[in-house]
């Protein structure tokens, strides 16, 4: 709104407004702040969380995961060919933003699900949160392995320093933030200048965090405990903020924006695409000898589940930013298309799952 109104001056000089310390190359903006700096705490709860999940979740037996997993590589590839595709085909599309509708947002699904779905089978929300941990970690490896610049690995090999003496202390308990924010400051800068992005370094320093430390402490639960709360109430939003000012000149602006086949290849993907691709690789692996849905799940439920993992918010947009430039006409309409989609994701899916829900509920009478 700030954006697109008489003050969207004050906006967008705020974004783009520069701090940081020289000396150390780190005279970044604003916006530049939230996306590589601020949204590193988010990766790093991320990474706790994967590990988490990896060693004692729902991802620790093979059995157990790998339907869901093979979904949410379904999730992902499906949108991308679409996109692909859908750009390909048109007048002035872009095809290098295939990995922009790629990513399902976390947060916002699993608060759909939980909003609209008290009757729904357990089992569908742990399902719903194998696909997304995953698809975070498919999220993760893409802008490792596609969005490093001019890699320095002089820089990177530095970072290790820092990086191994974080996981001793975290190893030996060690939970001071005095001792390990420093460490995992320098180790984020050396990897920023690496030519990675400098949120990778943030997932990585949450692997390095063990569950359980040698002094019996559960380091890694508490460090989910003590960050959760900013991550989701804090460095979202902020991230958020920045990232979806997008200026569309009013309605016209608007209905332009939605012709653009970068706009509206993002909203297929991720509207059709992804429960498509969610559905569809569920159906095929549970087909597999040895391999089945839960009895209580139903196939209404998982498509229902596939169109709200639609919503890809957080990391569509940083993709979008790192595709084509922060602010660039191409950004812009990008993120017009994941907002539009997360939007539609989030009601249709929601209504669906609403309907859904009171036929549980009837049957359970």
């Amino acid at each position: 709104m700030w954006a697109n109104s008489g003050f969207s001056g004050g906006y967008t000089g705020l974004r783009d407004a520069e701090i940081g310390p020289e000396w150390a190359d780190l005279h970044l903006s604003v916006g530049e702040w939230a996306s590589d700096g601020l949204l590193a705490i988010f990766f790093f709860v991320t990474g706790l969380e994967l590990k988490q999940e990896f060693l004692t979740g729902a991802l620790r037996r093979v059995q157990d995961a790998l339907v869901p997993v093979l979904a949410a590589c379904g999730g992902v590839a499906v949108p991308a060919i679409l996109y692909t595709v859908v750009n390909a085909a048109a007048n002035g599309g872009d095809t290098s933003g295939w990995a922009v509708p790629a990513a399902t947002d976390i947060a916002f699904a699993v608060s759909v699900l939980a909003v609209v779905g008290s009757n729904l089978p357990q089992r569908l929300r742990v399902f719903l949160l194998t696909l997304a941990v995953v698809d975070d970690l498919i999220g993760i490896l893409i802008i490792a392995f596609f969005f490093a610049d001019d890699l320095n690995l002089g820089f990177l090999l530095l970072a290790l320093v820092p990086l191994v003496l974080f996981a001793v202390c975290t190893q030996r308990g060690v939970d001071q933030w005095w001792v390990l924010a420093p460490l995992a400051v320098v180790t984020w800068a050396l990897v920023h200048h690496s030519g990675i992005h400098a949120t990778i370094s943030a997932v990585v320093l949450g692997f390095m965090v063990p569950v359980k430390s040698r002094a019996g402490k559960e380091t890694s639960r508490q460090f989910s405990a003590a960050l959760g709360p900013w991550s989701s109430l804090v460095v979202l939003p902020v991230f958020a903020f920045f990232a979806a000012g997008v200026t569309v000149g009013g309605w016209s602006g608007l209905t332009d924006s939605w012709t653009d086949p970068v706009a509206y290849g993002v909203i297929i993907a991720l509207v059709v695409g992804k429960p498509l691709g969610i559905t569809l690789t569920t159906w095929l692996a549970s087909k597999l000898p040895g391999m089945a849905l839960a009895p209580s799940l139903k196939w209404p439920d998982i498509i229902g589940m596939g169109m709200v993992a639609g919503i890809g918010f957080t990391v569509s947009l940083l993709v979008s930013e790192l595709t084509f430039g922060a602010g660039t006409v191409l950004d812009d309409h990008a993120k017009v298309g994941v907002l539009t989609a997360s939007l539609l994701s989030a009601i249709l899916g929601g209504a669906y799952l609403t309907v859904r829900n009171r036929k549980h509920a009837r049957a359970a009478q």
